[in-house]
Formats: C-alpha cells, structure tokens, sequence
C-alpha cells in the first residue's frame, strides 16, 4: 500500500514538474534588419518572422517603438508551438534625413517575456536616384515585373483581395522590397523572400480591401532599394460594389 502511495506521489511531482517547465519560446529569424538607403518620404516597411519553439502557445501582447516615426503591427492570435507569427514595423522617413537606429520593444507570454528588436538605415535626398554614381548604378539591384496590372473584376466593399505578381532581380545585388504606398491607404504587402538574390524570383502579394465603390484604379508604388527605380507602380483594378450584409440589413431593418 505504502508503495502504491509513494508511487502516485512521484508521479503527481513529475506531472506538476512537466507542467511548470512546460513553455512557449520565441525566436527571431533576425534580430536587426538594415533598409540601407532610402529616399526621403519613404515609408519603409519590413516584416520580422518569430517562431515559437517551445511547447505551448505565446501571445505577443505588446510591440512597442522607441519612437513615433515606427509604427508596429504584429500577429493577435496565439502562435501555436512550431508555427510562425510576424512584427511588422514600418518606419516614415518624412523630414528625418541622414542616419536611423530604433528599438522595438516585443512583450510576450513566452520564456524570454520582453526582447528587443532593431531597424536601422540612411535616409538621404528625396531624389535619390540622382545622387548614385554610374558605378554604383550598375551594381544596383534590379526590380523587374512582368505585368503591372490586376484586375479583381467585381469585389464587395470590404473584402480583402490578394493579387500576386512575379517579379525578379535582374540586377547584381540583393533586392529588398522595402514598403509600398497608395492613396487610399488600403494596401498592403507581403513578399515571399525577405532578399530576392541576383537572378532570382519571388511571389510579390498585394492585399486590396476596397473602401470605395464603383470602379477603382489604385495606383500602388512599390518601394525598394532598386537605385535606378526605387519606386515602381502597379495598378490594381476592382469594380467595387455594396456588400450583400450590408444590403441584407437594410432589408431586415425595412
């Protein structure tokens, strides 16, 4: 009996031992990430990819920049063990010329609770392009894209559509999509390499929630540090129309 008793024991120890030693972990694919230089009025983008490698899920519940020209965007839902969640952080460069380094700070439910993340650049003349010798010029990246233009055809307002485009490096240096703007602010990215090599390929993801209707022609500029062609556009094409909640609604309201 004796022995029974002493065996549940150790069993319950160890049980409570696995559960107090059983954590999420966080780690970062790269701590630092350098956008190198930038034209003036650039809102550089990047987007740090955290795995959880440890055994329960981590919620990141707070990103926080040690300055507001960065603002932060991160993942909300729990990231289970083994999967990825990303920091997104974008950095306006209007009016702040020369030499950047920020701090972001990540709060999480994880073994590590606070880790700090860094994005650093040049911000030089709004005319960048200009100030590049001929040298230099030729040892640029490259970004070439087959078509400038997607049509979605008929979207609800509202709804979030993806268009993909292939583009490729045909320049000698690494290529780096650092952000893109639009005018309605309703477009965002996602690039299927964080550094797209000389020669190589990636899947470029333009994410549209439309937020007018009618027919839309937005008009997106792609940013990066391609020294020739830093900004190039692509237009994303939509005929925006109510969404059918909304109608359903007004005919429940009626």
């Amino acid at each position: 009996m004796r022995k029974n008793i002493y065996i549940i024991a150790l069993l319950t120890l160890l049980l409570v031992s696995f559960g107090a030693n059983a954590q999420g972990e966080l780690t970062f694919e790269k701590e630092t990430h350098d956008f190198g230089k930038i034209a003036e009025g650039t809102l550089a983008s990047y987007e740090f990819k955290v795995k959880n490698v440890g055994d329960q899920p981590v919620v990141i519940s707070n990103v926080q920049p040690s300055c507001g020209c960065t603002t932060p965007d991160w993942t909300k839902t729990p990231i289970l063990p083994g999967k990825t969640g990303v920091i997104k952080a974008v950095y306006n460069s209007a009016s702040r010329p020369g030499p950047f380094y920020k701090s972001i700070s990540v709060v999480s439910n994880g073994k590590t609770p606070n880790t700090t993340i860094y994005i650093k650049g040049d911000v030089g003349p709004k005319d960048l392009k200009n100030s590049y010798t001929q040298e230099q010029k030729l040892m640029s990246p490259r970004l070439a894209v087959g078509s400038t233009i997607h049509s979605f055809g008929k979207l609800e307002k509202g709804q979030k559509a993806v268009a993909k485009f292939i583009i490729k490096n045909t320049g000698r240096q690494n290529l780096v999509v650092q952000g893109v703007q639009s005018k309605c602010n309703c477009v965002s990215y996602k690039v299927s390499k964080p550094a797209i090599k000389a020669g190589e390929q990636a899947v470029l993801e333009l994410t549209y929630i439309p937020v007018m209707l009618k027919e839309q022609n937005e008009q997106v500029t792609v940013l990066s540090n391609d020294i020739v062609m830093p900004n190039l556009r692509l237009t994303l094409k939509a005929n925006v129309v109510e969404s059918l909640a909304n109608r359903n609604m007004l005919r429940e309201g009626e």
